[in-house]
């Protein structure tokens, strides 16, 4: 945005512009990853969860048959 010149110092600042403008990409690409990678362990440990209560419903169940037949 400085613009073609012969001036040592706007060139030194037009390269520190985008400089910065590359770090700044740089860095929303890593936050939009984070970003991601924190959704998807979300819903890995959501579904961790739901499996978990499901398996100690069953377990739940299958000793209370045992019990009964034992009872038998």
């Amino acid at each position: 945005e400085f613009g073609d010149t012969a001036d040592p110092q706007h060139k030194k600042l037009a390269q520190l512009a985008q400089q910065a403008k590359d770090n700044r990409k740089k860095l929303e690409k890593s936050i939009n990853g984070l970003q991601e990678s924190l959704d998807y362990l979300r819903v890995c440990i959501k579904y961790q969860v739901f499996d978990l209560e499901a398996t100690r419903r069953e377990n739940k169940y299958l000793r209370k048959l045992l019990e009964d037949n034992n009872n038998q």
